[in-house]
């Protein structure tokens, strides 16, 4: 399959730049933030004297699209100074061998250079459809309940018919054969730390990590429905740092993703399943396969009335308490998702996660102790208001509880599986139709689950934390 693929993509390459071209047309579109952030308890402990933390942080990101001819384009996106006011690592001292999710050691806020090129890809017509090529965004479909947007290489193929769209996406994940990082069984992530064993096997066994997706979308007036079907080859385990030579496993699972969006009348909804099944782990010899068996479900509904609207949100996550050593029960992760903001904001745990906090904090972010918001069942209801057409008042209330208490945790201890209950409002002012500023507060009443974790083991005790944060946000 890798031949035919690398001769597809070949072809293809020959066909958009075989032809007489010549740029005549560029489009730029960018954004640029700055948040500045106070939180009074990061910890959650029940002194939060020590733990109190306030910092800036900014990005400036550029995408400009190249118009070679009709029907061809080269799309890139570049992302610059990406960085906390004030934060002294750069190259050299620092852990910055890929692109924007790495960090600078373990659970340190991801740092960028002052410059990176994060995506370029070439796209052309055909009488068929639209076929992309290059590294391109990846990891988002349907609603923002399962998704975790990255920048990845793929091809893909998109075509339409009436109301009916479809299309056909390869991606390519890891490349084992020329990579000097090799797969941690201990800790589940890549990692630099090599050895002659593990290197000698490198070409000689698959160790790639694949992925393969079809999906259709049905589009309507108010409304539209889709399904992703994705395919997972993660072989990159057969080469592992712990244990043998090799992880000696691979995973080959399936997920299915049926979504809708829609409106009626004042009344807007969405919602989204997430099914994955296959095998977690399958040995090439020895050792106890285990089938993959996910599932997580997401629902909006909103109402919109005049200059005020309200609504609810809830979405499970199915956990994982160990118990079945023949299945891996783990739902999916959503990143891109981020409903409130304490409990379950992911970008609060990118840039403060590393400030002294040990794992709170990402575990507030990441309600159930797994990434992306796994494990978990979370609540929330909003309502707004725009008094003018400039201003713009939300407040929000939500809850989280964990799902699966995982055997072997010190949460055995607890009977409480809440993660608390959170209070948020938000104003937001647009000065320019391009340029917003918005202020917001939150409190955490924080939930019996943090008893007995990181610095609170000793007595037991948690308090609660509250944020305060601003943001200015330009669009071009």
């Amino acid at each position: 399959m890798k031949k035919f693929l690398v001769i597809l993509l070949s072809l293809g390459l020959i066909v958009a730049f075989g032809a007489s071209a010549s740029a005549t047309d560029v489009k730029f579109s960018g954004t640029y933030y700055v948040v500045g952030v106070y939180d009074n308890n990061q910890k959650l402990a029940d002194s939060d004297v020590a733990y109190s933390r306030a910092f800036f942080y900014q990005r400036i990101r550029i995408q400009p699209v190249f118009q070679v001819a009709e029907g061809l384009t080269f799309t890139a996106r570049m992302d610059a100074m990406e960085k906390q006011w004030g934060q002294t690592d750069w190259r050299g001292g620092t852990d910055d061998k890929n692109s924007s999710r790495r960090q600078t050691i373990a659970y340190n806020p991801k740092i960028q250079e002052s410059f990176e090129w994060e995506r370029g890809y070439v796209g052309f017509k055909t009488a068929a459809g639209m076929v992309q090529a290059g590294i391109m965004a990846s990891g988002a479909w349907g609603t923002e309940y399962g998704d975790d947007t990255q920048s990845r290489p793929r091809i893909r193929f998109d075509s339409a018919a009436g109301p009916m769209k479809f299309g056909v996406v390869y991606e390519k994940e890891f490349e084992a054969d020329t990579s000097s990082q090799l797969y941690d069984t201990a800790t589940g992530k890549l990692t630099d730390t090599a050895s002659a064993t593990t290197a000698a096997y490198k070409g000689k066994v698959d160790a790639d990590r694949d992925t393969l997706s079809l999906y259709g979308i049905y589009g309507w007036k108010g409304g539209q429905a889709g399904v992703l079907y994705k395919f997972y080859d993660r072989a990159d385990t057969r080469l592992s740092v712990t244990g043998q030579p090799y992880g000696n496993y691979r995973s080959k699972f399936h997920a299915l993703l049926p979504y809708f969006k829609a409106t009626f009348g004042p009344v807007y909804m969405e919602g989204e399943l997430v099914y994955m099944f296959g095998k977690a782990a399958e040995y090439d010899s020895g050792g106890t396969d285990k089938d993959m068996d996910g599932l997580g479900a997401y629902l909006k509904v909103q109402t919109n009335l005049g200059p005020a609207y309200f609504g609810a949100l809830v979405f499970y996550t199915q956990g994982d308490d160990k118990s079945d050593k023949t299945k891996t029960k783990t739902g999916p992760g959503s990143q891109d998702l981020n409903p409130a903001l304490i409990l379950g904001n992911d970008e609060l745990q990118t840039w403060e996660a590393s400030n002294g906090n040990g794992n709170v904090v990402l575990n507030a972010t990441n309600p159930g102790y797994d990434s992306g918001k796994g494990n978990s069942t979370f609540y929330g209801a909003f309502g707004g208001f725009k008094p003018t057409k400039q201003l713009a008042i939300e407040v929000g209330l939500y809850a989280a509880q964990i799902d699966k208490i995982p055997t072997g945790t010190f949460l055995n201890a607890n009977t409480s599986k809440s993660l608390g209950y959170e209070f948020d409002v938000s104003a937001t002012y647009k000065i320019y139709d391009n340029l917003s500023y918005m202020v917001g507060a939150g409190y955490l009443w924080t939930g019996d689950a943090f008893k007995g974790f990181g610095t609170n083991s000793a007595d037991s005790k948690i308090g609660n934390d509250y944020l305060l944060m601003n943001k200015l946000s330009l669009s071009f």
